[in-house]
């Protein structure tokens, strides 16, 4: 092989790994810096799919990467958090904001890529801050992206010019086919429609190809990205599968309409690139974003239409199954661990729920002693252990991501949050047990024991409902209110056990029922405790 071939294809070759590495190590710093944000916008969605465009052109921007941010609506979709009719608009948004890499490619920052790795690696080597780690990572990657495109246009230059290739752009240029399985083939390949529209627009910038030619092969990138959202979605539930077909059928769909007509779309972008004076890879990247949005507004107005194609064809079997799955899902781990953390919190809140319920049955066991409250202690207490075991694997999966700052504080956060409920499971468990050794022994209280139990019991449960709604929907008001109401619990307990003590004294009532008595008394007050921990969880969030 001649050298200076060898040494084109070289560059060519090693351009490309590092325009794939920059892609994502951008994407990275750009996810980590502004994960909040982009847990922000998904919170924002709505049954309207035009805010879902919106939202998911910004989440798309926020990742850098579309299959990433659909990925990471499968998710949502399978744990019934967003409808599908939701993420339709989010995955034509994600669209959309995916050609926005092909603008910045398209102009010409080539002069500035040595000062941008320069910076970027000052601020990821000399400077101890997370957030400023990230800005360094977006910086470097930024001048590692242009740099891997330099290499690729200078390897091109050779390469171009064989009789192998000249033949291949030939046939893509008669062939508009074959243009778009290239497309979809290399896009598949290296994961990223980012990649392959960046080498795309370096050849048409070089006259290496035709505009006929290249815009097949940016059809059929846009298929070739649904590749990945397949992939993921293959062992997650019907409704994530359903949100992976819908993106095909409009990646498709839009490749045949604009197969369809596409010497009118040539002339039509031509005329674009000579009237604005557009280089080569800016006229690709209009391509794109026209080819995106225009698909986007020919199926907008028939989302519904969509919904039912993918429904019918993808029929939910298992309702059951599907419909306890949990929030849980590990696609978010790896592309938005700020999303993961959110549903994780989603977790935590059924769980609340449960053990409100599981108080309240331990309650009833106690004032009327049937058995059938007990079975339901255990039977709420078996599906408090399994989610608490879902949620602690959860959490092993994501300590093995790099987490930034406000991130790792929410990890443990939650972690935190997940124990205390497990001790109020626990101090229910611990009630219902102490009603068995009553029933067993045949232990009686007082009447008045009876009603100050009753009396501790009521402002336990109304802490725990304070607790619930804290913890739903950030409410300071019932944060607050659930630290006076465990003040009142803690002074309960103590006036609780005095009058106790001189029932005792009195010959009231029996040892036995005094220890029984003091028992639970001091279980709820255990209870109110946790309910103000975690109600100081929200008062701190409120705070920083």
């Amino acid at each position: 092989m001649d050298v200076t071939l060898q040494k084109q294809i070289f560059e060519f070759i090693g351009g490309l790994g590092l325009f794939v590495f920059a892609i994502t190590y951008l994407g990275e710093g750009l996810q980590k810096s502004t994960g909040e944000r982009l847990r922000k916008v998904i919170d924002t969605f709505t049954s309207n799919p035009i805010i879902g465009v919106f939202a998911g052109m910004i989440s798309t921007i926020l990742v850098q990467s579309s299959s990433g941010m659909i990925i990471i609506v499968l998710g949502l979709v399978s744990a019934r958090f967003m409808t599908l009719r939701q993420a339709i608009g989010v995955i034509m948004g994600a669209n959309i904001g995916t050609t926005l890499t092909a603008f910045i490619i398209g102009i010409n920052f080539s002069s500035y890529f040595l000062p941008a790795l320069a910076v970027g690696s000052m601020l990821i080597v000399f400077f101890y801050s997370k957030k400023v780690h990230y800005i360094g990572q977006v910086i470097f990657g930024f001048g590692a992206l242009f740099l891997g495109l330099e290499l690729m246009g200078d390897g091109m230059r050779e390469i171009v010019s064989l009789d192998i290739f000249q033949d291949f752009i030939l046939n893509m240029g008669n062939n508009p086919f074959f243009g778009v399985s290239m497309g979809t083939i290399f896009t598949a390949v290296v994961q990223k429609s980012s990649v392959s529209i960046g080498v795309l627009q370096e050849l048409y910038k070089q006259d290496s190809i035709s505009l006929t030619a290249a815009l097949p092969v940016l059809f059929g990138a846009n298929i070739g990205t649904t590749v990945t959202v397949v992939l993921a979605s293959l062992s997650a539930s019907v409704l994530a599968k359903r949100a992976a077909l819908t993106h095909v059928l409009l990646n498709v769909s839009g490749t045949i309409v604009f197969l369809a007509f596409l010497p009118v779309f040539t002339a039509f972008i031509s005329v674009v690139q000579v009237y604005f004076h557009l280089n080569g890879a800016i006229t690709i990247a209009v391509a794109h974003a026209f080819f995106n949005i225009f698909n986007t507004l020919l199926w907008l107005p028939f989302v519904g239409v969509l919904v039912y194609l993918v429904t019918k064809a993808l029929p939910e079997r298992n309702t059951f199954a599907t419909q306890n799955q949990g929030y849980l899902d590990r696609q978010f781990i790896e592309q938005a661990p700020t999303v993961a953390l959110s549903q994780v919190q989603k977790e935590i809140i059924e769980m609340s729920h449960l053990l409100s319920k599981n108080f309240a049955q331990a309650y009833s066991y106690l004032s009327t002693r049937d058995r059938i409250h007990a079975q339901e202690v255990a039977n709420l207490m078996e599906t408090l252990e399994s989610k608490e075991r879902k949620i602690k694997a959860y959490f092993l999966l994501l300590s093995e991501n790099a987490l930034s700052t406000l991130e790792s504080e929410d990890y443990f956060r939650l972690q935190e949050e997940v124990h205390y409920l497990k001790r109020i499971g626990a101090h229910c468990e611990n009630i219902t047990e102490f009603v068995d050794y009553q029933l067993a022994n045949k232990v009686f209280f007082t009447n008045e024991a009876s009603s100050d139990l009753e009396e501790m019991f009521q402002s336990t449960s109304k802490a725990l409902s304070e607790t619930i709604k804290a913890l739903e929907s950030k409410n300071i008001k019932s944060a607050r209110s659930v630290l006076e109401i465990e003040d009142r619990i803690d002074r309960m307990e103590r006036v609780l056990r005095k009058k106790h003590i001189l029932r005792l004294n009195e010959g009231e009532c029996s040892g036995a029922a005094g220890i029984l008595f003091v028992d639970i008394i001091n279980n709820l007050e255990r209870i109110g405790d946790y309910a103000e921990k975690l109600s100081q969880h929200i008062l701190e969030q409120n705070n920083s």
